[in-house]
């Protein structure tokens, strides 16, 4: 790795760790009523309103709140995949049926997920997706995305541009969490879109 990559990947570490500092001092009101704000938001996307099938994911502590838009996306007749991490953190796809078909799954010292209990798709399931809703701590101004830094979701994008796919991708976020500017690396790729609670703004 050269020095500038280098350099990248330590300027995200310390961005993760100032923007998961705030998202800590959020209180439990204060994610329930953004994750209101934040599906309303979403299912006014016209990408939503036509998607048959949207890869998504179940928010996990202090972060911006998905179970109401998947709720409220079964609810439309849309088939939503959520992933199951590997252990090589990739990520296995599963049909999401309601929040009583989700498990509770410990990935050893990493946080504890949800995840489709169900049967697996396999890996490759994402490549059928419309939209992906992407998880992320921060999008700048280009559309660049800072995950958490596990790369598993660095392989989705790689594997939906092997396969030629192309869905929508729409990461969901903390109005103070679109920035000017995010490290990026050679592997990074932009998403089309971000919403947030007071609103949707979009990337060329």
């Amino acid at each position: 790795m050269s020095h500038i990559g280098r350099a990248t990947e330590a300027d995200k570490r310390m961005l993760r760790r100032e923007f998961l500092a705030v998202r800590n001092r959020l209180t439990a009101d204060d994610v329930r009523e953004s994750a209101d704000a934040l599906a309303r938001r979403a299912l006014g996307l016209p990408e939503l309103a036509h998607a048959r099938t949207v890869a998504a994911y179940v928010s996990v502590g202090s972060e911006p709140g998905t179970l109401a838009l998947l709720d409220a996306l079964r609810e439309r007749g849309v088939r939503v995949l959520l992933p199951a991490l590997l252990p090589d953190n990739d990520l296995d796809w599963g049909a999401y049926a309601g929040e009583g078909s989700l498990a509770r799954i410990q990935h050893g010292g990493k946080m504890a997920l949800f995840e489709p209990a169900g049967e697996r798709l396999g890996p490759g399931a994402v490549t059928g997706a419309d939209v992906v809703l992407l998880p992320g701590l921060a999008v700048d101004a280009r559309g660049m995305r800072l995950g958490r830094g596990g790369g598993s979701y660095d392989r989705v994008l790689t594997r939906l541009e092997r396969a030629d796919a192309h869905p929508a991708l729409v990461v969901l976020l903390y109005d103070s969490e679109v920035v000017g500017h995010v490290p990026e690396e050679a592997h990074d790729r932009p998403v089309h879109a971000v919403v947030t609670p007071s609103g949707v703004r979009r990337f060329t």
